[in-house]
């Protein structure tokens, strides 16, 4: 058997840790490592045309199958490219290991061409990141970055000279066994004692949710229904906790909608779960406060806690059902479940009225429709700006489909890489990226990588021909929009051009149509939809409390637009509440 390299070394691991693809650019540092991948059946290398969609790609694929995922950059603006989806996929908590390859070893420090240090540069976005100097640092390095990545759910980074990659691997090096699937964390009894005396004591509790209750639905719904509270979520809570919710009450937060604010705020206990929920203007300062996660640097950080539980939600809310009084008196969770219908009542009709006939296209007529015939599996990677809000307010989860953004990192041009990451893990489930003009036509060279793989992406373009979040912003801090107009081509016939499937929609009556034709193409496709660059109403008095952006009122009359099928739900839930 001939002797391995450091790079085939390194590609072996990678398969060992359940790596199936590695997204980058090729360059002269990383040669040795894609080469390995080239003789090597077990891990596919995907070229992409810029290496911020490899890094946004490998974090959407770890985020929908769990499993670590990598992508690669050559030395210097290589692997420097990597940094703003490592960010994404750092907060996001999907694990992905970074490969940054780097000058030659003998050149570092010496202002040698393209020389940066990716060791130091990668620091503020992952949980490891260090150079391999010498092949004797491998496999521990590497299975060190893999170990951080996989256990701390976020980035690893390894820095690796072309030079040492070509080098053969050292004989009887230490490869101990890869941990590739992170444990349940329960609370100590003593904590769960705790949260247990707070939820018999109070009248009145709240649930709070975020994406860390993924996997643990019937356990809140069931503690939900113990201590009859109503139940709100943050974005990145809303594919795990919204659909089935006989307790729904929204969203709170900057696009939030429904009872959610009123929930939290009014109730005697309010517990937060799996949320790092940044906006602690949404949250109250005077009520009891209970925070649940796993990970306990989040403990706190928002907000003065009563209690601080470090567990997952599942083990938790398992041992709190087991324990805790189940209450009789549903009036605040009623008297909520109104309010939150009300709520929906009084704008579902905004964008509803002859939508038909209004061009350019209502924006929310659009997401409405989409909704209503995407696959019930389908994955929705979506872009930030408008595109959250049209996602937030229309897209109907369903326990089967998933809902991917920039939640916590908020970059533009996410959503056509994402997509590509989604794509990969499976060619016959439905990925529908909801990208805005400025998002799409900022990383719109990858969509060439659709057209190279032939990867059955749908996109779907908002195009307003404007940066429309920004524009929102400028004049809710009552600024005049400036430097946010976008001067468009035809998205669809640059499609049609670079060998996909492209047709512009200008008219709501072709858009149902249109979409039903992209859905069934068994390629790339690309519906180019023109839409009113006005639709959000701008109050005709700019208030002192709206001066310092998405302040609490700006957000709750300016972002006061339709809610698509999440009013059917909150007449069903308001139908069920009992009559005396």
């Amino acid at each position: 058997m001939a002797k391995q390299n450091v790079a085939e070394q390194l590609v072996d691991i990678l398969v060992r840790a359940g790596v199936r693809r590695m997204y980058g650019v090729v360059g002269d540092s990383l040669n040795p490592v894609v080469d390995a991948i080239r003789r090597t059946g077990d891990i596919d290398w995907i070229q992409v045309r810029h290496e911020e969609a490899a890094a946004f790609a490998a974090g959407a694929e770890a985020q929908i199958t769990g499993r670590l995922a990598a992508c690669a950059g050559s030395c210097g603006p290589g692997n420097l490219h990597l940094i703003n989806g490592l960010y994404d996929a750092h907060r996001s908590m999907a694990p992905v290991l970074a490969l940054a390859s780097h000058i030659p070893s003998s050149e570092i420090g010496l202002g040698y061409f393209q020389e940066t240090h990716p060791d130091r540069l990668f620091t503020e976005c992952s949980h490891y990141s260090e150079l391999i100097s010498n092949p004797r640092q491998m496999p521990r390095v590497l299975q060190t970055a893999i170990q951080h990545a996989i256990g701390r759910s976020g980035v690893g980074v390894v820095a690796l000279p072309g030079d040492i990659a070509a080098e053969p691997a050292p004989e009887k090096t230490v490869e101990h066994a890869l941990v590739t699937a992170r444990p349940s964390v329960r609370p100590g009894d003593g904590e769960i004692e705790k949260l247990v005396r707070l939820v018999d004591e109070a009248d009145k509790v709240t649930l709070f949710c975020g994406s860390g209750t993924a996997g643990a639905h019937a356990e809140v719904m069931e503690f939900a229904g113990r201590v009859k509270a109503p139940i709100g979520h943050a974005l990145r809570g809303k594919e795990w906790i919204q659909y089935d919710n006989p307790y729904d009450v929204g969203m709170s937060g900057l696009l939030g909608y429904g009872a959610a604010y009123e929930a939290t705020h009014e109730c005697d206990l309010l517990i937060l779960l799996g949320t790092d929920f940044p906006y602690n203007a949404f949250l109250p300062d005077d009520v009891k406060i209970v925070q649940v996660d796993i990970r306990p640097e989040h403990l706190g950080r928002r907000s003065q806690l009563d209690l601080a539980v470090w567990g997952d939600v599942r083990e938790t809310l398992r041992a709190l059902n087991a324990r805790v009084k189940v209450k009789t008196d549903r009036r605040f969770l009623d008297r909520m479940l109104k309010k939150h219908a009300d709520a929906l009542e009084g704008v579902v009709k905004a964008y509803t009225r002859k939508v038909e006939k209004h061009t350019p296209i209502h924006p929310e007529y659009v997401a409405s429709v989409l909704d209503e015939l995407a696959d019930e599996d389908a994955v929705f990677t979506v872009d930030t700006g408008m595109c959250n809000v049209w996602a937030a307010r229309y897209l109907s989860p369903n326990g089967k489909r998933r809902i991917i953004g920039s939640f916590s990192h908020g970059s533009m041009a996410n959503a056509l890489p994402q997509a590509i990451g989604a794509q990969f893990t499976d060619r016959n489930r439905q990925v529908v990226s909801l990208s805005g003009d400025g998002g799409f036509s900022m990383l719109m060279g990858d969509f060439l990588t659709l057209v190279q793989y032939d990867l059955p992406v749908k996109v779907v373009l908002f195009n307003n021909s404007s940066l429309g979040m920004v524009e929102l912003e400028m004049l809710v801090s009552g600024l005049p929009s400036y430097g946010t107009t976008n001067k468009n081509p035809d998205f669809a016939a640059i499609a049609r051009a670079a060998g996909a499937y492209g047709v512009r929609v200008e008219k709501p009556k072709q858009l149902t149509g249109a979409l039903k034709d992209a859905f069934k193409h068994r390629g790339p496709a690309l519906v180019d939809v023109v839409t009113d660059p006005n639709a959000l109403s701008i109050p005709p008095r700019i208030s002192a409390e709206m001066v310092t952006g998405f302040a609490l009122s700006a957000s709750k009359i300016v972002l006061d637009g339709g809610v698509g099928r999440m009013i059917q739900m909150a007449r069903s839930n308001l139908r069920n509440v009992p009559r005396p």
